[in-house]
């Protein structure tokens, strides 16, 4: 099957480069659900199916570098609290669930990022290892562990959505001995590689040594990225509780090997120059959360500083439980707003730089930019269309600008991945979207009047 997007408003988000890549008057073509052709003027192609937006933007889906899809059906809760005092009253709720649970959580979440026009996802799973209040900012290591299902089901969720994603993994590497702690790691790496390639872009390691009472932790993280070929994110000096011991265990990551393209470091907050440095020379890239970082209190990341080192940087709309709705436009803005306060320069962080950041800057530090991030020939057709005269947003002075700093969810008229309308104002295309929506407001109230949250 082939489509045939006219009469477009085209942001391409081209590499190297913060240029957005605009083509008025653009043009698309899809097939077998890639980008064939774009250009400008008359199309130079037919299509089995022509879908003229009417002079709306045409722009790449985005992506998060960094979502606990599981977490959808969580908002509201800790609202009073900093990282670990949300944690207890979040994760404290999911310590309690089933796979089954988890599974509709993870799809509704999934189908709700969608809904807001993220087509890719870094994904963080629930880990096997049942949440556990911390302790001067690590865990005890002792709570009870989950069957694999727990683990697998969440990545089946996601691909029933249809969501593009990479499925990031918890090593629980206080359970068991190191081999054991490898093999399950393992196994849930071969069930996501049993998974379309298309969707399942890839698997990587949940990284925990900021909370691990292990101190060889970084080592085994390190040993799972060489021995199945995966990746690593970790959630990294994020809280501004216990900043010393947090500081304290980048030497961790660095003397194990970490530092490199394939380590990121989510959130990155309460650093030092050093470690931004040492960060940036070993080739490690970072994660952005603007919005749920000043909902947690956690702090303003130093990102046009990384970025001037050459660190990568991404942006992520990470819990939708702390960030609360999942709109990429407003995740960017809060981004723009934050370093300009801090900074007191508006050229510190501009809105062409965002866009790129919350779509190819975020591929490319998850290793899936050959993919996803931009509308380029021979990558999948996941795009966005949206149209600033629903509601109106006046004269486009500077479109790329005004799609940054004006659009919202409500000029969001479709969704597309590979080509496949999945979204249209807002409503889910998904045959499970129902179902999804009537288990959490049914089972998770249950679950919580039954176990005493949440708060």
């Amino acid at each position: 099957m082939s489509m045939l997007v006219t009469n477009a408003l085209l942001l391409t988000v081209p590499a190297g480069t913060d240029d957005p890549g605009l083509i008025a008057d653009g043009w698309m073509l899809v097939e077998d659900g890639r980008i064939a052709a774009i250009g400008s003027g008359t199309p130079s192609a037919t299509a089995d199916e022509v879908l003229d937006v009417g002079g709306a933007f045409v722009a790449p889906g985005f992506v998060s570098s960094h979502s606990h899809l599981f977490t959808s059906g969580l908002r509201g809760l800790g609202v009073g609290e900093t990282l670990y005092g949300w944690c207890d009253s979040m994760l404290g709720t999911t310590a309690h669930m089933t796979p089954d649970q988890m599974y509709w959580s993870t799809l509704h979440g999934a189908l709700d990022f969608l809904s807001h026009g993220v087509t890719t996802a870094y994904n963080f799973t629930d880990p096997l290892q049942a949440w556990e209040s911390m302790v001067e900012g690590r865990r005890v290591g002792d709570a009870g562990m989950r069957a694999l299902s727990y683990h697998t089901r969440q990545a089946d969720a996601c691909l029933d959505a249809g969501i593009r994603f990479v499925d990031a993994i918890g090593m629980d590497a206080t359970v068991g001995s190191d081999d054991e702690i490898l093999d399950r790691f393992g196994a849930s790496v071969a069930h996501t590689r049993t998974m379309d390639a298309a969707f399942a872009l890839g698997a990587s390691v949940m990284g925990q040594v900021q909370w691990s009472p292990r101190e060889d932790a970084a080592w085994i993280e390190v040993e799972a990225m060489r021995r199945f070929g995966v990746t690593n994110q970790a959630h990294f000096l994020e809280s501004p509780e216990a900043i010393p011991l947090q500081q304290a265990k980048f030497a961790q990551y660095r003397d194990a090997g970490a530092l490199g393209p394939a380590m990121m470091f989510g959130h990155f907050i309460q650093t030092t120059p050093e470690i931004i440095e040492e960060a940036a020379a070993g080739g490690a890239s970072m994660s952005w959360q603007p919005a749920s970082n000043g909902r947690l209190a956690s702090g303003t990341a130093l990102v046009p500083e990384m970025l001037a080192l050459g660190m990568k940087v991404g942006i992520g709309l990470d819990d939708q439980a702390c960030t609360d709705v999942s709109d990429p436009w407003q995740n960017m803005r809060m981004g723009i707003t934050m370093q300009r306060a801090r900074t007191k320069d508006p050229l510190s962080m501009m809105p062409e730089r965002v866009l790129r950041l919350h779509t190819l800057g975020a591929a490319e530090i998850m290793g899936v930019d050959d993919r996803v991030g931009s509308l380029e020939v021979g990558k999948l057709a996941d795009f966005v269309v949206v149209d600033p005269r629903r509601p109106d947003v006046g004269p486009l002075w500077h479109p790329a600008r005004s799609y940054v700093l004006s659009m919202t969810p409500r000029n969001l008229r479709g969704v597309y991945v590979g080509g496949v309308l999945v979204s249209a104002d807002g409503v889910s295309t998904n045959p499970l979207a129902a179902e999804a929506s009537a288990r959490l407001h049914e089972e998770l109230p249950a679950l919580a009047a039954r176990i005493g949250h949440p708060r």
